[in-house]
């Protein structure tokens, strides 16, 4: 197999910004402010993990053998990327390029593929304590993925982490009423006890709004944990990071000015919202005055 040539990675990385643009908005508009070189391998990394979630999720609520069988093969065909530094189809070529070029530990891709293999069989989780333990692997060590690529201070690692387990549970309580079609909760079944709700209702009942509640505390919290690292940061990666952390922590704003409703419809940020920060941002002289201004995330009393 031959080492992919400029024009493979170029449009290799073309369509991870493709692929980027169209389902992780949130990332791209934080990636826009990451000199070019950077840019693309934040796509990458995005775009690895999307393609792999996809062989998952598309699957249904029953994947079969041949889900797993896939997911290994493209498993598979990523480590050969990497280890060649080659690959007949350009979107892998420029995921193995950032990796190899980036030298992103490869064991953070086993925790990833790990918790992938996970929902194919895992369809609820106990307590908190479990779930966290599948979002190592899903959430968290994304987190640790961008880390090379952002080049923070080493004491950045433990922030990085809280900012995937952040951004991951925030989708989980988005996406309540699309992971029932795939026949997976993602909030705890303790949480649920506790609360008396029941997602399969569908509906947004008082204790609904209560369980909701309690998680977005929980999830504000993870966020404020993850500030600390920001300032870690260079100064494009800063503004990058504070950018999606702020973004994305708006649309628990959006839960809540739904009433907790997320089985209406999906709730969004605007995109004029997304343009008009990703601006400030830009012109900001200092972008952690934009994240502690930011009431999103704020974590109030009683919070867990």
């Amino acid at each position: 197999m031959s080492t992919p040539g400029p024009a493979d990675l170029t449009e290799g990385y073309r369509r991870c910004a493709d692929v980027t643009r169209r389902y992780g908005t949130t990332y791209w508009w934080g990636a826009r402010l990451l000199p070019t070189t950077s840019r693309r391998h934040v796509h990458a990394v995005y775009t690895l993990a999307r393609l792999a979630d996809d062989i998952v999720d598309d699957a249904g609520p029953r994947p079969g053998p041949g889900t797993a069988a896939e997911l290994d093969a493209f498993e598979a065909r990523f480590h050969d990327a990497v280890d060649t530094g080659s690959s007949s189809d350009p979107v892998m070529a420029a995921i193995g390029h950032s990796v190899r070029a980036c030298d992103i530990p490869r064991e953070a891709f086993d925790r990833f593929f790990g918790a992938m293999r996970a929902d194919l069989t895992q369809r609820t989780y106990e307590t908190w304590d479990d779930l966290l333990g599948y979002m190592d692997g899903s959430a968290a060590v994304i987190g640790e993925m961008m880390l090379p690529v952002l080049e923070p201070r080493r004491e950045a690692r433990a922030p990085a982490r809280a900012l995937g387990l952040a951004f991951q549970l925030t989708n989980f309580l988005r996406d309540v009423d699309e992971d029932l079609d795939r026949g997976r909760v993602y909030v705890p079944q303790e949480d649920l006890r506790r609360f008396g709700a029941d997602p399969w209702a569908r509906a947004a009942t008082p204790e609904w709004r209560a369980l909701m509640a309690f998680e977005i505390q929980r999830n504000r919290a993870l966020y404020r944990e993850a500030d600390a690292g920001i300032p870690l940061l260079p100064p494009a990666s800063r503004r990058c990071v504070a950018t999606a952390r702020v973004l994305y922590a708006r649309i628990l704003e959006r839960i809540e000015a739904a009433d907790h409703d997320v089985f209406a419809g999906r709730v969004r940020v605007p995109t004029s919202r997304k343009l008009g920060l990703a601006g400030r941002m830009v012109l900001s002289r200092d972008p952690m005055r934009l994240v502690r201004r930011d009431r999103a995330a704020l974590v109030t009393d009683g919070a867990v």
